[in-house]
């Protein structure tokens, strides 16, 4: 990934994070059969990690290292953005989908893992 698709993805990210965070403490409620709080809880949980990682890729974009073209720094970034699409991506379709997608359930720590590996 290059740095401006780096900054692209973490300005992209935020913006997903503040959006699905407004829709969380918004929106949730309105849903029929109603949303238990501890669900309303894990969705804003996510939407914040989309936030802080999207604010991440952000800094990492301006890295030296992923200016010149060092790899390690484009695989981090990399692993930043997947694990965040999976980690928070799988709490939202849990929540949102209810029991549909259970199977998601346990991918949720490898985005977590990904993350981290970033």
């Amino acid at each position: 990934m290059n740095p401006a698709t780096v900054f692209r993805s973490g300005a992209l990210l935020t913006a997903a994070g503040i959006s699905f965070g407004a829709f969380g403490s918004h929106g949730l409620r309105t849903i029929k059969p109603p949303v238990s709080d501890r669900q309303i809880s894990s969705f804003n949980t996510a939407s914040s990690y989309f936030i802080y990682n999207g604010l991440a890729l952000l800094a990492i974009s301006f890295h030296p290292g992923l200016v010149s073209g060092v790899k390690r720094y484009r695989y981090a970034a990399g692993m930043i953005l997947g694990g965040a699409v999976v980690f928070s991506g799988s709490i939202f379709a849990l929540v949102l989908a209810r029991d549909r997608f259970r199977f998601l359930g346990p991918i949720t720590p490898v985005g977590g893992l990904a993350m981290i590996a970033g």
